[in-house]
C-alpha cells in the first residue's frame, strides 16, 4: 500500500468500522424490545434485528473491501461541489413537520406532507424545478399513496398502533 492511497483506505476501513457500530448500537436497541409475536407471527423486535443483521453483513463487506485493495471502480461523486441548502431546508421541514404533527394529525397525513416537502427539496437538489401547483398535488397524491398501504400494513397486518386522525383505523 503506497502512502497515497493510506488515508483512503483509512477512510474506507472507518465507514466499515461506522455500520458495523450502528449495527451493534441498533441490535443492543433490538435487546431491549419484547419478542412477543404479534398477529402474522412476527415481533416487534424483529426489523430491528434484520437491519441490524444487515448492517453488520455490510459494514463486514466494507472492512473487507478496504483490506483487499480499496474501493475499486469508484465512479467520481455526483452532484454539486458543496451542498444545497435550500434543498436541504425543504427535506428537514418535512421530517421535522412530520415529527411535529403526527399526533395530531395522523400518520398518513402527516407522512403525506413529509413526502411532499422532503420530494420538493429532492428535485431542487438535482437541479430540476420545484414545480407549481400541479406538481404539488401530485406529491400529495404519491405520498398519500405511499402512506395508506403503510399505515395498514402496520396497523392491521403486523398490530402495530399508530396514530390515526379517526377512530376507524383507516386514516
Amino acid at each position: 500500500m503506497s502512502d497515497a492511497q493510506s488515508p483512503a483506505v483509512s477512510r474506507q476501513l472507518a465507514i466499515g468500522a461506522g455500520v458495523l457500530a450502528v449495527g451493534a448500537v441498533l441490535a443492543a436497541g433490538a435487546l431491549a424490545i419484547p419478542a412477543d409475536a404479534g398477529y402474522a407471527g412476527v415481533g416487534p423486535n424483529f426489523l430491528p434485528w434484520v437491519v441490524a443483521a444487515v448492517l453488520a453483513l455490510c459494514g463486514g463487506r466494507l472492512i473487507w473491501e478496504a483490506t483487499h485493495g480499496g474501493f475499486r471502480q469508484m465512479e467520481v461523486p455526483s452532484g454539486a461541489a458543496r451542498g444545497d441548502w435550500r434543498a436541504l431546508a425543504w427535506v428537514a421541514a418535512g421530517v421535522l413537520t412530520n415529527a411535529a404533527t403526527i399526533t395530531a394529525i395522523g400518520f398518513v397525513l402527516s407522512c403525506t406532507v413529509c413526502f411532499a416537502l422532503a420530494v420538493r427539496g429532492l428535485r431542487q437538489a438535482e437541479g430540476r424545478a420545484a414545480g407549481g401547483v400541479r406538481q404539488a398535488l401530485m406529491d400529495v397524491a404519491v405520498g398519500m399513496a405511499i402512506a395508506l398501504p403503510v399505515y395498514w400494513l402496520f396497523t392491521r397486518v403486523l398490530s402495530i398502533s399508530l396514530p390515526g386522525l379517526t377512530g376507524t383505523g383507516w386514516l
